[in-house]
């Protein structure tokens, strides 16, 4: 056999295996590892990736030719990124390569720019990035605690308040050279793409401008997707927003931008900066100590907005969502935003005789009722429906809705009221807006925000319902600025005492972790665990193979896998091989 010999990974999601082809002549100068191709596979032409360089079968056998080039796919540090990422996740390569190559062909690169400048690209959405803060606000100390970190190398943590501006951080990793920058929404990155171009630095705004991110010489700024960004000569890494959610892939496999960022970071031997107000106790486990920058106590403090608890435990359930307190301030400010998250709430019960809510009195989530035992579906303790405050039997539902909310906030306030869902095309202009958290993304910046039901998020069933609680409030508070600002957030709950409350009310997010930090560890919950969520028809053989961890189930045809982290967790599952069939493994969910 003579000529060129590469292995090709097909694009077909139940083929994870490599195969030889011969390299046609004329095709030798265009085929590289990660170039996009087609091959004969079966008879049927499909896509693929060039994986390696070589036959790995015997030299006697007459391979197949390379059927075409179809263009320019992901560098070869990329490839293997997602060999590992496949490790991590229990997922296929060829579906992380996909989201690595380019959104079209590319046939060729343009030059690379040697600088950029002007006003860059516009995106119609709001990024809550954009919002313009008060100059006391844009503090320098961010900045300078970036470029300390950068200065340093490695990967850090880096806590700033939430109305604190970060470009100050972006703007350092690009004095390094081309940095890749990921940002929690397209709106968020595209704003800050346009400040890093008329700062004159030269930018890709991914995935648009994957071409130019894949010729070098070019910073490149996106959201979750771009973790994947083809960058040949990587200077520096900044993760903005990194307990966002956002940055999680929510279809198997589910990798972690954050998590991909970093290790990319890790192997190319260039600086990581993960930039959050509240960072989750995963985040605080893998940066610890000098790893970990905070902010000067009166600058965070000062970022976070003045936060109005309004106590409801002495309110009749049947008195309905507007307490007295929240009408006057619908009245007295001009641009209001009022947030109800139908999204995963749980289904609250109030004792009818104290008005204290119905709390698993083991991880102290919202409880449900079933038949005659009120049943926690995070940890499945039971107990009799008695109050556990003043042991009443007389328990009321407290339901919500935000269709029914606009009409009787238009009610209470004499004012117009817009709804602002996931579904909703255009945000009207109006004082007051209700809607789920979509509100908080989508907003002009308000004079207040009012969580009408907090208690819907302190009490989820999910386990990670405390730090998500909180990074609602980061959001509001990035929405309306500090509290040099003005900005203010009311919040009306029947738990004042809670510890997220508690963490926004000092600026110090710090609060929570040490109460949530003990409640995990003795729950076995991340970080002190690895979790998978596995289910689909074939999902039984898969957990008959498995070995060396814990397996949990079957509930509603799910398997619950936990191991001792994930490196026990990602070896388990692939010792044990992925069976024929449909399958679906989520490991790190997020929804458990």
């Amino acid at each position: 056999m003579t000529g060129r010999v590469v292995g090709v990974l097909p694009d077909v999601p139940a083929i994870d295996k490599v195969f030889d082809y011969s390299v046609p002549p004329a095709m030798d100068a265009d085929v590289r590892i990660g170039t996009i191709v087609r091959v004969v596979l079966h008879g049927r032409r499909v896509g693929g990736w060039v994986v390696r360089e070589g036959a790995s079968a015997s030299p006697d056998r007459a391979l197949r030719p390379l059927a075409k080039v179809t263009g320019w796919g992901p560098p070869p540090e990329l490839v293997d990124l997602a060999s590992w990422a496949a490790w991590r996740w229990a997922g296929r390569r060829a579906s992380l390569l996909g989201t690595a190559s380019p959104p079209g062909a590319v046939r060729g690169l343009p030059p690379a720019p040697s600088s950029v400048s002007g006003s860059g690209d516009h995106n119609r959405s709001t990024s809550t990035l954009q919002r313009p803060l008060p100059l006391n606000e844009r503090s320098g100390e961010a900045g300078e605690l970036a470029r300390s970190a950068l200065a340093r190398g490695g990967s850090t943590l880096l806590r700033i308040a939430p109305a604190t501006d970060p470009f100050p951080v972006v703007s350092a990793a690009a004095g390094l050279g081309p940095a890749l920058v990921l940002c929690a929404s397209n709106a968020d990155a595209a704003h800050v793409a346009r400040r890093l171009r008329e700062a004159g630095h030269a930018v890709a705004l991914h995935p648009r401008e994957w071409a130019t991110a894949r010729a070098g010489g070019v910073s490149v700024v996106g959201a979750r997707a771009a973790a994947w960004a083809p960058m040949p000569d990587l200077a520096a890494v900044v993760v903005l927003e990194a307990h966002d959610e956002s940055y999680q892939e929510e279809r198997a496999p589910t990798w972690h931008a954050r998590d991909v960022a970093v290790e990319r970071a890790r192997r190319a031997g260039v600086p990581c900066v993960v930039v959050s107000p509240c960072p989750d106790l995963a985040m605080q486990a893998e940066w610890q100590g000098s790893d970990t920058v905070v902010a000067s106590r009166s600058a965070e403090r000062a970022g976070w907005p003045i936060l109005d608890v309004i106590d409801r435990r002495a309110d009749d359930p049947r008195t309905g969502l507007f307490s007295d307190r929240l009408a006057d301030a619908l009245r007295r400010h001009e641009r209001v935003v009022c947030v109800l998250n139908r999204k995963g709430r749980a289904r609250l019960l109030a004792c009818g005789a104290c008005g204290e809510l119905a709390r698993c009195e083991t991880c102290t989530a919202a409880v449900a009722q079933v038949e005659d035992r009120l049943v926690c579906h995070r940890c499945a303790t039971t107990r009799p429906p008695v109050c556990a405050a003043c042991g009443a039997a007389r328990l009321k539902s407290l339901k919500l809705g935000v269709a029914r909310v606009r009409d009787e906030l238009e009610a209470l306030t004499g004012r117009p009221v817009g709804e602002v869902t996931a579904e909703t095309d255009d945000v009207p202009d109006v004082p007051v807006l209700v809607g789920t958290e979509a509100v908080l993304h989508r907003a002009p910046r308000p004079d207040a925000v009012a969580f009408l039901d907090f208690d819907q998020e302190l009490l989820a069933t999910r386990y990670r319902a405390t730090e998500q609680a909180l990074a609602l409030l980061a959001r509001a508070a990035r929405l309306v600025g500090g509290r040099r600002a003005g900005g203010r957030v009311l919040v009306q709950t029947r738990l004042p005492k809670h510890e997220v409350l508690d963490a926004a009310l000092h600026g110090d997010p710090g609060r929570l972790a040490t109460v949530e930090r003990e409640r995990r560890e003795a729950l076995r919950f991340p970080p002190f665990s690895a979790l998978a969520v596995v289910s689909g028809p074939v999902a039984p053989d898969l957990v008959e193979r498995l070995d060396g961890i814990d397996v949990l189930g079957p509930d509603d045809g799910k398997w619950l896998l936990r191991a001792r982290d994930s490196t026990t967790l990602a070896d388990a599952l692939a010792r044990a091989g992925r069976p024929p069939g449909r399958l679906r493994i989520e490991v790190d969910p997020l929804r458990v």
